[in-house]
């Protein structure tokens, strides 16, 4: 008999899918679990049925994975931020490099012998210190039913806010930050934002740290033009050790994007620096860069290595942001140009090489795939840092109408990698090795550094 919403079954699950649920089998078809692990048998209750699979929650663990452990968050369960606090963090290693390996001869078409000789061993976090890792976090801000403002983290697969005053993944600093925030709106009642009015002033706090520095930003994303009382608020952040910057980023449009185009600055500078290595950084709001500082060292040294340089190549370094790579590989390296779409980005880049003293780099605004590679010098080596979507097919076939000899790929996304690769190598390129790097404890992203020859 077909199984319908609120039936109940014994399930074994036996793999993880992408958003770290645990999927197990029915009478051949899948059964999605969130909070299920591989090795677990739950009692669990049908919660929607499709034509070839169903979703499920767990109503009882009748035997627990062996890879099971107490999360360290009591409200993993509720919150969408962290998909993995339950697993061992062994496990999460394991599962994360599998997840390539499988990505890579599913999606990429790549044999399995030859997926086995190039991947090399995930790097995890140093004596697997999985908590305060991140130099970053984007707080959504509503109200709880009461009236209450509440900051948080949305939860699975919606855009309710489970309230969070202290993510043990994020920087202790946020618990101070947010606080302040929220008592400055409950005293001047100024009002949350709301998604399905499209009314209320405050969408989002975004905050950052730099890790080797102690400097921090807070920038308010706001539905309007201007933020009342800023001067209160100016007061209450600007008290807190270690803050430089304070801004607010207009976004009055209804999406879902987090932040607008514009950003005006209300306190001190309108970046922050940090260095990775012996380079230092100026951070903008809207810039990107990595967000756990002690793996992105690591996964640079990978991605100079694989670059593999002697100081006489040209190096184009596409999506280059503010100039992370681009400068990190400037030091070893006759020229270096980076490619990136948002201007205030770039004017960071330029600024960056400047106050590192690098005078052998060029930063360009635009999209990776409109780059014309003819008046320059033939690259040498290409490095791409995509967003998780990949690379535009576009961006891929300039790539390999330039002929770079090494290609350095840098990837947040297996699947989208995988999908990569097979491109590139059908284009005339090898890819000789593949190293992951666990730079998101705790969830299901994993980042991986390549390498392709011509």
């Amino acid at each position: 008999m077909a199984l319908k919403k609120n039936d109940e079954i014994e399930l074994k699950i036996t793999d993880i899918g992408v958003n770290g649920e645990g999927i197990g089998k029915h009478d051949g078809q899948a059964v999605f679990v969130q909070g299920a692990l591989p090795g677990d048998t739950i009692r669990a209750g049908i919660t929607k049925v499709k034509k070839s699979y169903m979703y499920a929650r767990v109503i009882k663990i009748i035997s627990p994975s062996p890879d099971r452990i107490e999360p360290a968050c009591s409200l993993s369960k509720k919150c969408g931020g962290c998909a993995l606090q339950d697993m061992s963090y062994s496990a999460e290693l394991r599962m994360k490099e599998n997840k390539v390996r499988s990505d890579l001869i599913r999606i990429g078409g790549f044999p399995a012998e030859e997926v086995d000789r190039i991947l090399k061993p995930i790097v995890g976090m140093e004596g697997d210190a999985v908590e305060r890792y991140r130099n970053k976090a984007q707080f959504p801000v509503g109200t709880d039913r009461e009236g209450h403002v509440v900051t948080g983290f949305f939860a699975n697969h919606s855009h309710r806010i489970v309230p969070v005053k202290d993510c043990t993944m994020c920087m202790e600093e946020n618990v101070v930050i947010t606080g302040a925030i929220r008592d400055f709106m409950a005293m001047h009642r100024i009002s949350a934002y709301d998604e399905e009015t499209g009314k209320g002033l405050i969408r989002h706090i975004l905050i950052r740290k730099g890790f080797s520095t102690g400097d921090l930003m807070v920038c308010l994303v706001i539905n309007g033009d201007s933020l009342p009382h800023e001067a209160d608020l100016i007061s209450a952040l600007s008290a807190i050790e270690g803050m430089r910057s304070i801004s607010i980023n207009i976004n009055i449009k209804r999406n879902n994007v987090i932040m607008g185009d514009r950003t005006e600055n209300i306190f001190g500078q309108p970046f922050i620096t940090d260095f990775i290595g012996d380079v230092k950084y100026r951070i903008s709001p809207r810039s990107f860069f990595q967000v756990n500082p002690a793996q992105t060292i690591r996964l640079y040294s990978k991605a100079l290595e694989y670059a593999s340089l002697s100081g006489n190549e040209t190096v184009w370094d596409l999506y280059c942001g503010i100039g992370t790579i681009s400068l990190f590989l400037a030091g070893h390296a006759a020229k270096v140009y980076g490619v990136e779409v948002i201007p205030e980005a770039i004017e960071d880049a330029k600024q960056n090489a400047f106050i590192n003293g690098f005078d052998n780099t060029e930063f360009f605004v635009g999209k990776a795939e409109d780059m014309d590679y003819t008046g320059f010098k033939k690259p040498d080596v290409i490095v791409v840092d995509p967003p998780r979507k990949g690379c535009d097919t576009l961006c891929l076939n300039a790539i390999l109408s330039a002929e770079p000899d090494r290609i350095v790929y840098i990837s947040c996304d297996p699947a989208t990698l995988s999908r990569d690769l097979k491109i590139l190598t059908a284009g005339g390129y090898r890819l000789l090795e593949a190293t992951p790097f666990d730079q998101f404890p705790r969830s299901v992203h994993c980042e991986c550094a390549c390498l392709l020859t011509r």
